[in-house]
């Protein structure tokens, strides 16, 4: 998703919405203040989400000078607008207005500082807005070659899913790493100058700015993201052992040891964030739920385009309206082959109202049936909120905004693609474990990697972690929370967290944790709202327009309440809770076990 509320971009819009008026000038009462604020921010954003658009689609020197000259005037402008938030500390405030303020304090990703001169500042923020177009266009620019052949990210990450050639998946996940060292020195430099903007604003790093989105002390936060950790743990230590015992048995002890981590490189995602595509490997036996998705969608004539028509049929059956038709015109759903792209799938709302697209480079398989699915939740939560005022105009927190569109792609179940044609036979209950285990695969694997990655960048942030340190801190995390290593020995001057495109990207990652806890949390409600008695991995939504009227309440809420007024209004419950996403998986949990019984499980 991408919202230009209070980060990144340019002088162009500097120069048209007046972004480099003086910090000096006479305080105005609170409601103006907001009033003005929420006027610039909408009128910086019209612009500096177009620019945005362009260098991600057209990644050039040019495009690239035009995202730093936008990133420079966004970060003074929402420095300026942070800083004069700050002075209304201690007034008499409405709730709204408390919430508003907080909003502008702390919503900024990465902020520079606001000390000396204004030809300073601009300096200063120029540079800073010059490291994130940098480091995102290396990113996005990554190539490879092997045999002569230069390959991109989506050409690496191929072979990770698809070989099972040792040698050849070591040389495409150590390949794709070779993009991220030139990063180093630039990340650490932005790090700097974060941490002295976030202190000007009160907070005493950028770590502890990020966790003041959330309703609550900082180390409640924490506190709540350990303790829900804590709820998941066990199954995914479960799930981690059975899959090494496979891994064990299809490549040796040589590659992989029967007992410690696993290497990171065999679990068919660059990351190992996502393992389902080893699943010819996991799969449980005389559990094949009778079809591949993968195999059917192309069958059945699917395209690009009709998978995107499928996953906003979704939404609309739910009562929300359908896309406008400048989403068809303006979104990117395939790769181009003329230019340079950023693939990574995203979504976008260029106006705050109803120009709204996805970015992706969309494959006919079940991976990316799945994400368009995700994508379009950001899309129709966006409109479902436009009309609140722009600083509501967000998720309830960042967690949800990631979770919209997961949670309704829990509904893609056998009812549900037998709903679309898509088969014509549920798989029999005996299925039921094959099919936990693909999605468990996929929603399981992921739950420490997402906290492992920002985990990392905490310690970074707040100095515990040192430039000459980013490398081993990176994977001493990676085993102790993923049980996961690189296949082999890194060069001295890897900068491995680099190779995702979050930490070039620059966006915060604790919200897809809480998204794969909160999914499963509204996936529960709404079956239980549906009157669903059967098991939660077999329960669909499509076309229920009853739980869709109470989800709609929800998403228009956007960023107006605290989240546990948000989550309450569709739940019932005002707590974060892990216990609905061990229930899904509770039948795959007890057969894990099973399994495992007098393994060495553990790391």
């Amino acid at each position: 998703m991408r919202k230009f509320l209070l980060g990144g971009a340019a002088a162009l819009a500097l120069a048209l919405t007046g972004c480099g008026q003086s910090a000096e000038a006479p305080k105005v009462d609170v409601e103006t203040f907001l009033s003005n604020a929420e006027a610039e921010l909408q009128e910086y954003s019209d612009y500096a989400n177009r620019i945005a658009w362009v260098n991600a689609n057209f990644i050039t020197d040019d495009t690239d000078w035009l995202s730093t000259w936008s990133g420079s005037a966004g970060t003074l402008l929402s420095v300026r607008l942070a800083n004069e938030a700050k002075s209304y500390d201690g007034a008499d405030l409405t709730p709204e207005q408390k919430r508003k303020l907080n909003i502008l304090r702390s919503g900024i990703t990465m902020p520079s500082p606001s000390a000396g001169t204004p030809e300073e500042q601009e300096k200063i923020a120029e540079e800073l807005s010059g490291i994130l177009t940098r480091i995102a266009s290396t990113y996005g620019k990554g190539k490879f070659t092997i045999d002569g052949k230069e390959l991109n990210l989506e050409q690496l990450s191929e072979i990770l899913a698809k070989s099972r050639d040792p040698k050849e998946l070591q040389q495409a996940w150590e390949g794709w790493h070779t993009i991220s060292p030139s990063m180093k020195t630039d990340y650490a430099r932005m790090v700097e100058i974060g941490n002295a903007g976030a202190k000007e604003l009160g907070f005493e790093n950028i770590a502890d700015m990020w966790l003041a989105n959330y309703d609550m002390p900082s180390k409640d936060m924490e506190a709540t993201v350990e303790k829900l950790w804590g709820q998941v743990q066990p199954l995914y230590n479960d799930l981690h052992c059975y899959v090494r015992g496979k891994l064990n048995a299809k490549y040796g002890d040589a590659v992989q040891p029967k007992t410690g981590a696993i290497r990171a490189d065999l679990l068919g995602n660059m990351w190992a964030q996502d393992w389902g595509n080893i699943n010819d490997i996991t799969a449980p036996p005389a559990s094949n739920p009778g079809y591949d998705l993968n195999k059917v969608l192309v069958a059945k004539g699917y395209d690009p385009i009709k998978m995107v028509k499928t996953g906003e049929a979704f939404f609309t059956g739910m009562g929300l309206p359908p896309l406008p038709e400048t989403f068809w015109e303006r979104s990117l759903i395939t790769r181009p082959q003329d230019r340079e792209v950023q693939c990574h799938a995203s979504a976008w709302d260029i106006d705050n109202q109803d120009d709204i697209r996805i970015k992706m480079c969309t494959q006919v398989n079940a991976e990316d049936f799945t994400t368009v699915h995700h994508e379009l939740g950001h899309n129709f939560y966006q409109r479902a909120y436009k009309n609140q005022s722009y600083l509501f105009k967000n998720g309830a927190n960042d967690g949800f905004h990631e979770a919209i569109g997961d949670f309704v792609a829990l509904s893609i179940t056998p009812e549900y693609l037998k709903q679309l044609g898509l088969i014509s036979v549920d798989p029999p209950a005996s299925a039921d474990t094959g099919l936990l285990m693909d999605r468990a695969l996929e929603k399981i694997a992921f739950l420490p990697f997402a906290i492992k990655l920002d985990k990392w960048r905490w310690n970074v942030f707040r100095g515990s972690v040192t430039p000459d340190q980013y490398n081993q801190a990176w994977w001493d995390l990676s085993k102790q929370y993923q049980g996961i290593v690189p296949p082999g020995e890194r060069p001295a001057d890897a900068f491995d967290p680099g190779a995702k495109y979050h930490i070039p990207g620059n966006t915060p990652y604790l919200r897809y944790f809480l998204s794969f806890v909160l999914q499963f949390q509204f996936h529960k409600a709404a079956c239980e709202q549906a009157g669903w008695t059967g098991p939660l991995h077999r329960c669909s939504i499509y076309n229920n327009k009853e739980v869709g009227a109470k989800f709609i309440k929800m998403l228009e809420m956007g960023a107006s309440k605290p989240w546990p007024d948000a989550l309450e209004a569709f739940t019932g419950t005002r707590e974060m809770d892990g216990s609905a996403l061990v229930s899904y998986f509770a039948p795959l949990q007890t057969w894990l076990k099973e399994q495992n019984a007098g393994q060495q499980c553990g790391w």
